[in-house]
C-alpha cells in the first residue's frame, strides 16, 4: 500500500531522517574514536618500552615530542614478526581499510565481514604500535566503518542508508583523526573516483558525521589543528616559482611511487607470499633504523610539525626518502597506505627542498604534502582543504595552486586500487540489464519466494509460457528466483533499485502475468520480482532484503 502522502513530501521526510541519522552516526563514531585514541596511545607506549624509541608527537595529538631514544635492536628484531602478522591478518581481496571502504561502496555496499574488519583494525593498531609505516588514521577510518555496521543493528536502515552511513562514518572518524571534519568529509567524497567526480548525495550526510563526530572527540582531547604552522604569510612574486617547483617535485616522486609500488606481482601480494612479504618490509623498516637513525619509525605526521617549526632543514630530503622507499614498497600490501604517510612523505620532501631553495619551510613542507597526496590519493579539493585546516587560509592559493598541477600532471593514477576511472563505471549507478523485448525465458518456477522456480514462467505480459531458452549472456551458472516486493522498494521506480552485480530484474509479476522490466515501472505491494542471478550474489540479495525495514 502505497503512502497518502505526495512524493515530495516523502523526499522531504527522508532527507531529514538521513540528517538525523548522520548526525547520530557521528557522535558515536566520535565517542569510538575517543576508546580508539586511548588504545593507540597505549600501544604506542607498550611499543616504546620494547623498541626504546618513541616518534614524534604533533601538537593536536598531545604536544611535539623533543626526546625520541634510541632503536633497540632486540625491540627492531619484532618488526618482520610485526609486519608478517599484519599481512596475514589483512586479506589482500579486502585490502587495507580505505580500500574496502571504496570497494564496498561501489559494490552497492557488499563490505567484508565483521570478522574481517575486526582482523584489520587489529592488525593496523599492532602496525602502528610497533612503529611500522601505517598511519593511525586507517584505524580511524576502519573504525568509522564498524561504527556504521553497528548503528545498522540498531536502527531500520535501508540498502542506501547503509552505503550512505558508512561513507559518513568513515568522514567522522578521519574528521577526528585529521582534526579537519570539511576536509575529511570532502576526501571521502572525492576518493571514490579516479577522475575529478563526486557524489554529492553523499557529500552533506559526510559533512554532518564529521562535524559531530570531531565535536565529540575534541571535548575529549582538545581542538588544536594536528599540525601548528607559524604565521605563514603570502609568498612574494619571487618565491612563488620555487614553491611551484616544490611542488613539481613532490608530483614526479608521487607519480614514481605508483610505479614502484607496481614493481611486486600480484600473484605475490595475494597468494602464500603475501606474509612472506610483509616479513621482509619489516626487516627493511628494521634495517634502516639500525644502519640510519631510527626516524623511519612512526607514520610521519610529527616529523613535518618538526620540518615546519624549522628542526628539519635539508636533511628532510633524505628522510623523506627512506620513507618514499617504504610507502612505495609497503603500499601492495597495505602497510604505508591512508593519508598520515604521503602527508609525512610529501610534507618531508617539501621541507628539505624549500630549505635548498631558501624559502620558508614551513610553507614548503604543505606545499609538499599537497602535491604528494593529491597524486596518490587523487584527492586535489581535499588536500588543498587539509593544508588551509592546518596551517590557515594564507596557504589557500599555494595549495590550490600545487593540488591543480599534481592533479594535472599525474593523471588518474592512485594508491585506492578500487578506485574506478568514471562515475557511470561504478555498480552502484549502473541500470539493471534490462531484458530486451524480443528475449523470452523459459526456466523453471517455484511457489515459494526466494527459491530457484520448477514450473513455466509465462512470456512478459502475457500468460502463455515460452517454449525457447534465450537469455542475454552466459546462463549456465544463473537461476531465477521469485521475490514479493520488500516495503522499502514499494513505490519506486524499477531504475532506482540497487542490486548486487550478477542480479537483473528480468519481470514483473503484476495480476497473474509477468511484465517486461521498463526503467519507469513503479512497484508495488501486490507485485512480485523475478530475479535472474548466480546463487551467490542473489544469497547478497538476500541479505539486502532481509535489512531491518525491508
Amino acid at each position: 500500500m502505497r503512502s497518502p502522502l505526495p512524493r515530495a513530501v516523502l523526499n522531504r521526510l527522508e532527507t531529514g531522517r538521513l540528517v538525523v541519522l548522520s548526525v547520530l552516526l557521528g557522535a558515536l563514531v566520535g565517542g569510538l574514536s575517543i576508546i580508539l585514541r586511548l588504545i593507540l596511545d597505549a600501544a604506542v607506549r607498550l611499543g616504546t618500552l620494547i623498541t626504546d624509541y618513541a616518534p614524534p608527537g604533533t601538537t593536536g595529538e598531545g604536544g611535539l615530542m623533543m626526546a625520541f631514544g634510541t632503536a633497540g635492536p632486540w625491540g627492531l628484531a619484532l618488526l618482520p614478526a610485526v609486519g608478517a602478522l599484519y599481512a596475514w591478518l589483512v586479506p589482500a581481496r579486502s585490502g587495507d581499510p580505505l580500500t574496502q571502504l571504496v570497494r564496498g561502496y561501489h559494490a552497492r555496499g557488499q563490505w567484508p565481514g565483521p570478522l574481517v574488519q575486526a582482523r584489520t583494525l587489529l592488525a593496523t593498531v599492532l602496525a602502528y604500535g610497533s612503529g611500522l609505516l601505517v598511519g593511525r588514521d586507517a584505524a580511524f577510518t576502519m573504525t568509522g566503518q564498524l561504527g556504521a555496521r553497528l548503528m545498522q543493528r540498531v536502527a531500520r536502515l535501508d540498502a542506501v542508508e547503509v552505503r550512505t552511513l558508512t561513507l559518513a562514518g568513515a568522514a567522522a572518524a578521519l574528521g577526528a583523526v585529521l582534526h579537519a571534519p570539511l576536509a575529511a568529509a570532502v576526501l571521502i567524497a572525492e576518493v571514490l573516483y579516479r577522475r575529478f567526480e563526486f557524489e554529492f548525495e553523499v557529500l552533506m550526510p559526510c559533512v554532518l558525521a564529521a562535524v559531530a563526530g570531531t565535536a565529540v572527540y575534541g571535548l575529549a582531547f582538545g581542538f588544536a589543528p594536528l599540525l601548528s604552522f607559524p604565521d605563514v604569510q603570502v609568498p612574494a612574486g619571487s618565491q612563488v616559482m620555487s614553491f611551484v617547483l616544490v611542488a613539481l617535485a613532490a608530483t614526479l616522486l608521487g607519480w614514481l611511487s605508483l610505479l614502484a609500488c607496481r614493481v611486486v606481482p600480484d600473484a605475490w601480494t595475494e597468494g602464500r607470499y603475501r606474509p612472506l612479504l610483509g616479513l621482509t618490509f619489516g626487516a627493511l623498516t628494521a634495517g634502516i633504523a639500525l644502519l640510519s637513525t631510527p626516524t623511519v619509525l612512526g607514520d610521519g605526521s610529527g616529523w613535518v610539525q618538526l620540518g615546519a617549526a624549522g628542526f628539519v632543514g635539508a636533511e628532510g630530503i633524505g628522510q623523506g626518502a627512506w620513507r618514499w622507499l617504504l610507502l612505495a614498497l609497503g603500499a601492495q600490501i597495505a602497510l604505508g597506505g591512508g593519508v598520515l604517510p604521503s602527508v609525512g612523505v610529501g610534507g618531508l620532501l617539501g621541507a628539505g627542498l624549500s630549505s635548498l631553495l631558501g624559502v620558508d619551510t614551513a610553507t614548503g613542507s604543505m606545499v609538499g604534502a599537497v602535491a604528494f597526496l593529491t597524486v596518490t590519493l587523487n584527492v586535489p579539493l581535499a588536500a588543498a582543504l587539509l593544508a588551509v585546516a592546518w596551517g590557515g587560509e594564507t596557504l589557500l592559493p599555494l595549495a590550490l595552486v600545487a593540488s591543480g598541477v599534481a592533479h594535472l600532471l599525474s593523471g588518474t593514477s592512485g594508491l585506492v586500487p578500487s578506485q574506478i576511472q568514471s562515475r557511470r563505471d561504478s555498480a552502484v549507478h549502473a541500470s539493471s540489464a534490462w531484458l530486451p523485448e524480443r528475449r523470452i525465458i523459459r526456466r523453471g518456477v517455484a511457489d515459494q519466494p526466494g527459491v530457484p522456480f520448477d514450473a513455466p514462467v509465462p512470456a512478459a505480459g502475457t500468460d502463455a509460457p515460452l517454449d525457447t531458452d534465450l537469455l542475454p549472456g552466459p546462463t549456465a551458472e544463473r537461476e531465477l528466483y521469485r521475490r514479493g516486493v520488500p516495503p522499502s522498494w514499494r513505490g519506486a521506480r524499477l531504475s532506482l533499485l540497487s542490486l548486487p552485480p550478477g542480479v537483473e530484474v528480468v519481470g514483473v509479476v503484476r495480476d497473474g502475468a509477468v511484465r517486461l522490466p521498463r526503467p519507469e515501472l513503479r512497484l508495488t505491494s501486490q507485485d512480485e520480482l523475478v530475479f535472474l542471478a548466480r546463487p551467490d550474489a542473489y544469497s547478497a540479495l538476500e541479505g539486502i532484503l532481509r535489512l531491518p525495514g525491508s
